[in-house]
């Protein structure tokens, strides 16, 4: 599976944005996809997560109620809709792919990854 993150950008504070994953390659329908986050000196965290029929999502308490992942099988892209964002969450914002179920929020459990795109939020 190769994954292409889109849509990252400079926004305000309480601004929006959505961020796009298109994967091609093999079967899209069957993997569990997933956002997380690096900021500058800091470890790849955990933002969301979604089983592989969209049934199931699963949120970093930090984006909780702000954020929401979804997918469109059909388009193989999965999506990080960003609200009421806050400064703390500028990084570079990764989508990644796994087959098995479980363990959403280990990056080491992910076998594909996207390229990342960053997400500056100014005051």
């Amino acid at each position: 599976v190769q994954l292409q993150a889109s849509g990252g950008g400079l926004v305000q504070a309480g601004g929006s944005l959505r961020l796009a994953c298109a994967a091609s390659g093999r079967t899209f329908s069957g993997y569990a996809m997933a956002w997380f986050r690096q900021a500058p000196g800091r470890e790849r965290d955990f933002v969301a997560a979604i089983t592989w029929s969209g049934g199931n999502t699963y949120y970093a308490d930090s984006v909780r109620g702000r954020f929401t992942i979804s997918r469109d099988n059909s388009k193989n892209t999965v999506y990080l809709q960003m609200n009421s964002l806050k400064l703390e969450d500028t990084a570079v914002y990764y989508c990644a792919a796994k087959i098995f179920m479980g363990d959403y929020g280990r990056p080491s459990k992910y076998s594909y990854w996207g390229q990342g795109t960053l997400v500056t939020v100014s005051s």
